[in-house]
């Protein structure tokens, strides 16, 4: 396409914004409009959570750049609280209402880009366009929200969702002083990861004084004589609130694209292929509203995050612009902190393979409990992760970690390896910084690979604690009696690791050996010695660390 074209795009914030200022980086020639239906074009929406917990002190900071930045700098011209209501396809032409003057005028376009984004799920029950009940998207939600608080002098929340979103809400409504209850209809917070990735994030909820409705929906909401919100509960319970958050996911935002005919995918977004382009060669769409492929699976996918939406921006402008680009999909690789740890995640889930039937035999999930830096360096913290790769060629699926310290780097560095189309052996020779306070000559992403690869190898024979109640297995702890003591499995017997050559006698010759330590070291180096004597050995990948957690998950 021309250089000199007439290029509109509906929404700004990360998508339509990045399209923006990209195609004025490519042509000084194109002309440029973007109408935005609310008050701001381009603000961090992942920063409002922060500003209603007073960490960004100021609303200022949460604005990316203004109509007039975009126009002095980028020659773009930038029309707030303007509402794209109609796209004649036939045409090439919007139409356009001015939200302040209620009229509504045309625009010709030669390329148009669709960046509308997501709304939030508003569920179908009673109450929940009662006063005091709110989402979060924008910058006018945030101020309802502050001004709510403030003036109503809340003290307790409820906040419905434990999601991403949902947790930072939480954490930063405890930050204000109030006392907050989350609400879950799943078995555990973070429903995307898997449940026992997350008992870190319970643990610390529960520390901060947190309550926690796991299992749970709810029916209604209602306004109480004190002012306060009930809201009934799928058990038949209740909970009373002076605030409620709901946090229950988003929606793309499809209502112009359908009304235009454009084509939607079966999830639910506009569908486009790799060029961001729609089913009309004249309109693309970024961001939120559209559908994607994995790029693991290769299926359609929803995946809300700002930096896929960045992306797609700068590819559409490049393909309008006449440079062959393509998006090469999404991993939905992603971090939250809650309180002091911080839960990361990249690639495919057990659940999400489980749920796509993927499960079966072809994929290894491995666990280990490394520190995030050398162990003799003051202030190392665990990390816990969860690594799943095939069994055919080590290509690697999957990350999840969760810790205090370090856990972002690591999934950063496999979220590479994925895009890379790596394997756990090159995790295994990844050459990663090290002094100790930053890190170990074996790096918690090494010691990954290694366990990973030793088991591809025939190394290692793992198992997983699932298995102890299969068959009729002798399970074994080999951590010190002190150790075991403090609490173990029950069916465990315990013969330290020190003391297993002398001891290998009391171990049947005629079962099969399940051995787990604390966090998996200890049972490798026992399941090693028992098979080279005769023994039908595992490991039970992650240690007793894991097991707990898998109970703290539920």
């Amino acid at each position: 396409m021309a250089s000199g074209k007439r290029i509109l795009i509906v929404g700004g914030v990360a998508g339509g914004a990045s399209c923006a200022a990209r195609a004025r980086r490519l042509s000084e020639e194109a002309e440029i409009i973007m109408f935005e239906k609310g008050p701001f074009v381009s603000f961090a929406n992942c920063g409002l959570p922060f500003y209603i917990g007073d960490v960004i002190e100021k609303e200022d900071a949460l604005m990316v750049a203004s109509p007039r930045l975009f126009k002095e700098r980028f020659n773009v011209d930038v029309r707030v609280n303007s509402e794209v209501v109609s796209i004649d396809r036939r045409n090439s032409e919007i139409t356009v209402k001015d939200l302040s003057s209620g009229e509504t005028y045309m625009e010709k376009y030669d390329a148009l880009v669709l960046s509308p984004g997501a709304a939030p799920v508003r569920l179908p029950i009673p109450g929940i366009d009662l006063p005091g009940v709110f989402t979060l998207r924008n910058i006018p939600d945030t101020r309802q929200i502050r001004e709510w608080v403030w003036e109503k002098g809340s003290k307790s929340a409820l906040v419905v969702g434990g999601g991403f979103i949902g947790l930072e809400m939480t954490e930063n409504l405890v930050k204000r002083g109030l006392t907050v209850t989350v609400v879950e209809a799943q078995s555990h917070v973070m429903p995307a990861l898997d449940p026992e990735m997350v008992s870190p994030v319970h643990s610390e909820l529960k520390r901060r004084e947190v309550s926690l409705r796991l299992g749970e929906s709810v029916t209604g909401f209602q306004s109480m004589p004190d002012g306060s919100i009930r809201a009934g509960l799928a058990s038949g319970g209740e909970e009373r609130a002076d605030i409620v958050i709901l946090s229950v996911g988003v929606w793309p935002e499809t209502k112009l694209a359908r009304e235009a005919g454009l084509e939607i995918g079966d999830l639910g977004g506009i569908r486009v292929d790799s060029r961001m382009r729609t089913s009309d060669p004249r309109i693309w769409a970024v961001g939120d509203a559209v559908e994607v492929r994995d790029f693991i699976t290769g299926g359609w996918t929803l995946i809300p995050l700002a930096g896929p939406a960045n992306r797609q921006g700068r590819i559409a402008a490049d393909v309008i612009l006449g440079r062959d680009r393509e998006f090469r999909g999404v991993q939905g690789t992603a971090v939250c902190g809650v309180f002091d740890v911080t839960v990361a995640s990249t690639g495919l889930s057990e659940k999400t393979l489980k749920r796509l039937g993927l499960w079966n035999g072809d994929y290894e999930k491995i666990y280990l409990h490394p520190a995030h830096h050398a162990l003799y360096y003051p202030g190392a913290k665990t990390i816990s992760l969860k690594l799943i790769f095939s069994k055919k060629d080590g290509r690697i699926i999957g990350c999840q970690a969760a810790g205090k310290e370090g856990v972002e780097k690591r999934v950063d560095v496999i979220s590479m390896a994925i895009q890379s189309n790596r394997t756990v052996f090159d995790l295994e020779e990844a050459e990663l910084c090290y002094a100790p306070q930053y890190g170990s000559a074996r790096d918690p992403i090494n010691v990954a690979g290694m366990i990973a690869a030793n088991v591809l190898r025939g190394d290692s024979s793992i198992a997983q604690w699932e298995e102890i109640d299969q068959g009729a297995p002798f399970v074994l702890d080999v951590r010190d009696v002190k150790e075991f003591d403090k609490g173990h499995v029950e069916q465990a017997v315990n013969i330290p690791l020190d003391q297993l050559r002398t001891r290998m006698n009391e171990v049947p010759g005629d079962r099969d050996i399940l051995a787990y330590c604390l966090v998996g070291q200890r049972s490798y180096y026992a399941m090693r010695l028992l098979s080279q004597s005769g023994f039908k050995a595992k490991s039970i990948t992650g240690g007793y660390r894991t097991f707990l957690a898998a109970k703290g998950g539920k």
